[in-house]
Formats: C-alpha cells, sequence, structure tokens
C-alpha cells in the first residue's frame, strides 16, 4: 500500500509542475489583438487558435488529475493508524532508566564545597 501511496504522490507532484507550466504557456485575452495586426505568434506551431485550445484542454485534464490524486492522498492519510499521545511519550529520561534498573544514578548530587581561607597579602619585602 506505500508503494501506492508513493507513486500517487509522484503523480500528484508532477501533475503540480505540469499545470503550472501550462498555466504559465496560455496567453492572455489582450494577446490575440497582436495576433490580428501581424504579430509572430499567429504562426505558431498550433496556429493561432489551435495553440490556445489545446493548451486549455491539456491544463483541464492537468487538473482534473491534481484534483483525483489529492482525493486519492486524503484517502490514504485517513486510512493510516494514528497513534494518541503527545510525541515525547515512549522517551524516558536517563535517570528515570536507572531508577527502572536499580542502579545508581550516573551523575552524583553536588556537595557543598568546603569554605577556603583567605589568601594573604603580599608583604613588602625592604630592598
Amino acid at each position: 500500500m506505500e508503494i501506492f501511496q508513493s507513486l500517487m504522490l509522484a503523480v500528484h507532484v508532477l501533475t503540480a509542475v505540469a499545470i503550472i507550466v501550462l498555466v504559465l504557456l496560455q496567453q492572455g485575452k489582450g494577446a490575440d489583438m497582436g495576433a490580428a495586426f501581424g504579430s509572430g505568434s499567429a504562426g505558431s506551431v498550433f496556429g493561432a487558435a489551435g495553440s490556445a485550445n489545446f493548451l486549455s484542454r491539456s491544463t483541464s485534464v492537468a487538473a482534473t488529475v491534481f484534483f483525483a490524486t489529492s482525493i486519492a492522498l486524503t484517502y490514504f492519510a485517513a486510512k493510516t493508524p494514528t497513534v494518541s499521545g503527545g510525541i515525547m511519550q515512549g522517551v524516558t529520561a536517563p535517570a528515570d532508566a536507572a531508577k527502572k534498573e536499580g542502579a545508581a544514578p550516573a551523575v552524583a548530587p553536588a556537595t557543598p564545597a568546603a569554605p577556603s581561607a583567605p589568601a594573604s597579602p603580599k608583604q613588602d619585602v625592604p630592598k
């Protein structure tokens, strides 16, 4: 099932990239006036109106595939089992692990240091 889900995700990403490219290739509504007055876009591979039909149909097919893969990925995500609890639920601290094993903790508790005597000032030696 994971292989199918990974394949579906790859198709989803490729379809999203295809939609972006197809939308960027399409001409705006104002570009038709430029073709009427002798612009170079009228002599394209698909003809003056053929490219608009091809690109718009390709975009609609890509959008349909994108929505279908979105629904399929949502279905698969809803079917995966979820674990209740937080992300730190199964983690044990080192001190807790030592208590469970009956061993002494790895770090000894700190003991207060004995007070030290103040340093004596240096005495000047006469020359």
